[in-house]
């Protein structure tokens, strides 16, 4: 029996359920959870950095986005706060469409 000790996503256990197969899951408490979402992060990003093919890494970072929206709220956000959040570096930083390289500073100047 496979031992995965890790967050899933909320409708896993219906689809285990559906192939007959038993398993058993238990509900994390608020800091678990927190926790476990940045372990999952992690993982996702990993799982992106590691992808085959452009359809794989567009699937990866779908999955990164669902934790991040989870670890939203776990902070106390909504995600539309944190797309607020997004703009508003965007307007005093810019983003990165127009792919700019740091190369150094000069710290004497």
């Amino acid at each position: 029996m496979p031992v995965y000790n890790k967050l899933i996503r909320d409708l896993i256990p219906q689809v285990i359920e559906a192939t007959g197969k038993e398993f058993r899951t238990r509900i994390l408490d608020e800091e678990e959870y927190k926790k476990e979402l940045i372990i999952k992060l992690k993982e996702e990003s990993e799982e992106y950095f590691a992808a085959p093919s452009p359809k794989e890494s567009l699937e990866e970072l779908a999955d990164m986005l669902e934790v991040i929206r989870a670890l939203a709220v776990v902070h106390g956000a909504t995600w539309e706060e944190l797309e607020d959040w997004r703009e508003k570096k965007a307007k005093a930083r810019g983003g990165f469409q127009e792919r700019v390289y740091l190369i150094d500073v000069d710290d004497n100047a």
